[in-house]
């Protein structure tokens, strides 16, 4: 579950903010309960139980099922996420100038893949899925989602810094998760960064998300296949390169060639990965975030 800071996530912060209710999360985390044995774990009524469950079931973390019992149908409460990532608000450095493009999922210039793999635009699949050559078909430049599990797509975006400018700090932002058949919440990946032939750093996906359907995520795209990514903020400084605040590595602004025409950007799942998850792109009008793959240049 991936969370904004707005009104629309209230309810799960409310939800949240009890310490019954995260009581009960460690409780179902463990094994799904109804409402007799929580009360009883809880030493609280069972009254007041169904009230924090309706809670939870409110902010989409919990879900109840009816299934026959002894004396009739009980409650079971299931436990629906594994994982709650907060997007706080961009910050902006006003004392630089900027230069922003976004490419979309589909424009990549080079790949390489492996199955599980394929391609879908915001209205059908491109061609069969788990087939590569399909990779080539010229409706791929209107691809929102692109999934694989080895291997890596390339990108290219042009450099519009000018000779008297002078590069202080580089941003990327976009959607991604990994790569399981279906989905799977807990399926950890090894994604490789790499700009202009220099490898960033790596980030391990922790999986590939269908608890809840994405919010852009189109009506057609079936509900038991990945819906959302994570949004995450590479960040290469003067002091090294972060994403999202936390150390990536040591490549730092100096280590590019901010006189290049061109950034060549690789998204990359290796065959020798300690976790080889896969990889998802998602791109606009899919997933949780309506954006491509972002490039956000600083400059003084």
């Amino acid at each position: 579950m991936q969370l904004e800071i707005d009104h629309a996530s209230l309810a799960v912060y409310e939800a949240l903010a009890s310490k019954v209710r995260l009581n009960i999360i460690q409780l179902l985390s463990k094994n799904k309960m109804n409402i007799k044995d929580l009360s009883a774990a809880l030493g609280i009524s069972s009254p007041i139980v169904t009230k924090h469950i309706e809670k939870l079931e409110t902010a989409g973390i919990i879900r109840t099922e009816k299934i026959p019992g002894k004396s009739g149908l009980q409650r079971i409460s299931i436990l629906k996420v594994d994982h709650i990532e907060i997007n706080f608000p961009k910050k902006i450095y006003h004392s630089f100038a900027t230069y922003e493009t976004s490419i979309p999922i589909g424009h990549y210039t080079d790949y390489q893949v492996v199955p599980t793999c394929g391609l879908a635009t915001e209205k059908d699949f491109i061609g069969p899925v788990d087939q590569t050559k399909y990779f080539m078909d010229p409706k791929r430049m209107d691809a929102k989602i692109i999934w694989l599990t080895q291997g890596f797509i390339e990108y290219k975006t042009p450099n519009f810094l000018k000779p008297t400018e002078h590069l202080q700090q580089l941003d990327i932002s976009l959607e991604l998760s990994s790569e399981f058949p279906f989905s799977n919440d807990v399926w950890p990946s090894d994604i490789t960064f790499t700009l202009n032939g220099i490898e960033l750093g790596t980030w391990v996906s922790p999986g590939d998300y269908a608890d809840t359907r994405g919010k852009y995520t189109p009506d057609w795209w079936p509900h038991n296949l990945n819906q959302y990514g994570l949004l995450k903020a590479i960040r290469v400084t003067p002091h090294g390169t972060y994403m999202d605040g936390e150390p990536m590595s040591d490549i730092t602004i100096d280590d590019l060639d901010a006189t290049t025409d061109v950034w060549t950007f690789r998204v990359e799942v290796k065959e020798d990965a300690e976790n080889v998850g896969g990889v998802t792109l998602f791109g606009q009008k899919f997933g949780n975030h309506d954006q491509d793959i972002n490039f956000k240049l600083y400059y003084i």
